[in-house]
């Protein structure tokens, strides 16, 4: 059974929200429709009805459709009742099943969906906080911040969803927060956390540190050092990480839990004939290893351009104007689904904007990624026209 396949199964588990005996559509057949319209280029519950449309003849081999493609209203009013939670723990299920490996790295960061949001109803945009598998290029989970709450609470939520065992979990300033870090040492993992303004005590006390322990030429303190040199586009960027063991004198660093390194990482950029340059400082749960921190600071912000960027740009996040909190919370969870489907593609090195093209023009294809031709036949050859129980 391919992963595809193991996807559509597990949306099939999930607990139809609407009144037993009075739904025209089966909800399988709905979120089936959604999700496919979606990787094909789908950006809202008309195009998710017109997708549908186009390709009914072709969906009547899968799934039964007894009333016909659903209506945009009705796909609207579906997503507006279902839990996300519900499509938050499918998404976090099937990733763990299918992709058991899921690299070392788990960066944490947030990001508004800025369309969700309404002057009118004076409702601020949906900001929601996922993680992300750096390395495999797969979003694990997200959890959504509730009107007055922030990142750091929804962080908190979000962890006891994850496997972190083994891990190095990465998180910008924000969740730079005692309470975090205890929470992810409990849980059997690694953390990194950027000390900045949030944490002044902290990010002081490591900066003192270091400059008297280089002024020293790090005498008696064996730092770790390791550098980078990017060139490309015209621009040359320079990394030079240090990194060193806990002093046990400095109570603003010692409060925090399994704390074992502090490390500075310094980028120096030149473009067009100018430079520039940003110092950060870390702490880490890990051993003082200034090569290992410094790619774990890179994945970090692969979150950026693997996630958060190709919500923008290929999905047009930002641009959905749906402002319902279920609703919205919900698109943003099919997007994620849909994004980690593409990468089982693996004959193909198309990236991801090409790939939702070739899902559009090429139906065949996208069915092929989910699997369905395995999933609904009969050995005989006989085609069925319902999902298989599981």
């Amino acid at each position: 059974m391919n992963a595809g396949m193991i996807l559509v199964q597990r949306l099939r588990n999930i607990e139809d929200p609407r009144v037993t005996g009075r739904c025209d559509h089966a909800l399988t057949d709905i979120l089936l429709i959604a999700l496919c319209a979606t990787m094909a280029g789908a950006e809202g519950w008309d195009d998710m009805e017109a997708w549908g449309e186009a390709n009914e003849e072709r969906l009547r081999r899968y799934v039964e459709l007894r009333n016909g493609i659903p209506g945009h209203d009705t796909i609207r009013r579906v997503f507006e009742a279902i839990d996300p939670k519900r499509l938050e723990a499918v998404l976090l299920e099937w990733v763990g099943q299918v992709c058991p490996a899921l690299g070392k790295v788990i960066a944490i960061d947030g990001k508004s969906m800025r369309g969700s949001g309404s002057v009118l109803r004076d409702q601020r945009a949906l900001h929601v906080v996922s993680a992300y598998a750096s390395e495999v290029g797969l979003v694990l989970g997200q959890q959504r911040c509730d009107e007055k709450s922030n990142e750091i609470t929804a962080i908190e939520a979000l962890l006891p969803n994850l496997k972190l065992t083994g891990c190095i979990v990465t998180i910008d300033a924000m969740g730079c927060q005692t309470a975090i870090a205890a929470q992810i040492i409990e849980r059997q993992g690694d953390y990194l956390l950027n000390a900045k303004d949030n944490q002044p005590k902290l990010s002081e006390a490591i900066e003192e540190y270091m400059r008297i322990g280089e002024q020293n030429a790090w005498k008696n303190l064996a730092p770790s050092q390791f550098d980078t040199l990017d060139k490309g586009h015209g621009r040359i960027e320079t990394r030079r990480c240090v990194a060193l063991s806990v002093p046990d004198y400095i109570p603003e660093i010692q409060c925090w839990p399994g704390i074992k390194s502090i490390a500075r990482i310094e980028a120096i950029r030149e473009a067009h004939g100018k430079m520039t340059s940003a110092v950060r400082y870390l702490i880490g749960s890990m051993a003082p290893d200034a090569q290992a921190i410094l790619h774990a600071t890179r994945l970090h912000w692969g979150v950026e351009n693997g996630l958060h960027r190709c919500l923008d740009v290929a999905f047009r996040e930002d641009a959905s104007a749906v402002h319902l909190r279920q609703a919205a919370a919900n698109l943003g969870v099919l997007r994620k689904l849909a994004m980690n489907i593409f990468p089982l593609d693996t004959n193909s090195k198309l990236s991801l904007p090409r790939k939702r093209k070739n899902a559009a023009w090429k139906p065949d294809y996208l069915f092929d990624l989910l699997g369905l031709a395995r999933i609904f036949h009969e050995p005989a050859g006989a085609v069925v026209l319902r999902l298989p129980i599981v």
